[in-house]
């Protein structure tokens, strides 16, 4: 005889199925990995087969595993909405969001903590990650990433443009001198990332533009880049809505050096759930409202 399928199986494999690992499902769900291991073996043996595969980028969901989320997000629809009806708020539960240092100060934190204030019962986790896109599920509901992404199976939508342009502090620049041109940076410590640890293909061309540097001071955070800029340290590689409101900082070469970037976001199937969606619009109003888009 066929096992009955239990909701609590299938929703748990929704938000496996959402965030590619059961380690990331069982913290939104407010369970321990066991319990989320036990309840997908429980929906596979009522289903007859498997709904997940694993891959090297975690958990992708099987055609039968599509047939369950179908089910399971048809169930979390009525109950949003039936909720909705009886004056309970859809924008709820958690919404887990990877994005670099410099957007999440300047955009994606402002953004969240006003929908957070409208919305009581959303919990929100940001994850700091300057890398490219996932191919995979990755644990997390939201990506924002550098640069156009090219992922199968994935909704992207560009969120807004920005510049990587050449900063130092003006008691460096009386100590050095000003550059007026490209070629003399040669004689300048250029303060960027590590080059070993760059995963994005956009930031690494932006230090190619420019002559190899004298050993200067790099970091994986761009706020050591801001700090270590104004610092007097050497000549900071930095995005121009951070630098250009921090007063220690004077442009250098602004005419003659920019490179153009932009921010995507990303979703796994859409922003499906109302909180995913909701985070998003937050997040593009107020790149509007600051005149960033």
């Amino acid at each position: 005889m066929p096992r009955p399928l239990q909701p609590e199986a299938l929703m748990t494999f929704l938000a496996v199925a959402r965030l590619g690992r059961y380690t990331a499902a069982a913290e939104v769900l407010g369970l321990n990995h066991s319990t989320v291991s036990r309840r997908i073996a429980a929906l596979e043996a009522a289903m007859g087969g498997r709904t997940l595969v694993r891959t090297s980028g975690g958990w992708e969901v099987t055609p039968l595993g599509r047939r369950a989320m179908a089910a399971a997000e048809s169930i979390e629809e009525s109950l949003r909405a039936l909720g909705t009806d009886t004056g309970g708020d859809p924008v709820q539960g958690m919404v887990r969001i990877a994005a670099p240092e410099a957007f999440t100060s300047a955009f994606l934190v402002p953004a969240v903590s006003r929908l957070h204030r409208d919305h009581p019962t959303l919990a929100v986790e940001l994850l700091a990650a300057t890398q490219r896109v996932r191919q995979n599920r990755s644990g997390v509901d939201l990506e924002i990433v550098v640069g156009r992404p090219q992922v199968h199976r994935a909704y992207a939508t560009p969120v807004c443009d920005y510049s990587l342009r050449l900063y130092a502090s003006a008691d460096y620049l009386e100590r050095r001198g000003l550059p007026t041109a490209i070629d003399e940076l040669s004689r300048h410590p250029l303060i960027y990332y590590v080059e070993s640890s760059l995963q994005v293909d956009d930031l690494d061309r932006a230090a190619q533009r420019l002559p190899a540097s004298p050993p200067s001071i790099r970091s994986t955070s761009v706020f050591a880049h801001v700090e270590a800029t104004a610092a007097g340290a050497g000549v900071g590689v930095l995005p121009d809505f951070l630098a250009d409101r921090d007063e220690r900082l004077v442009p250098v070469l602004r005419e003659a050096y920019a490179h153009p970037l932009s921010y995507w976001a990303v979703v796994r199937d859409g922003p499906r759930t109302t909180a995913v969606a909701a985070t998003l619009e937050a997040l593009h109003a107020h790149v509007r409202s600051v005149g960033a888009a």
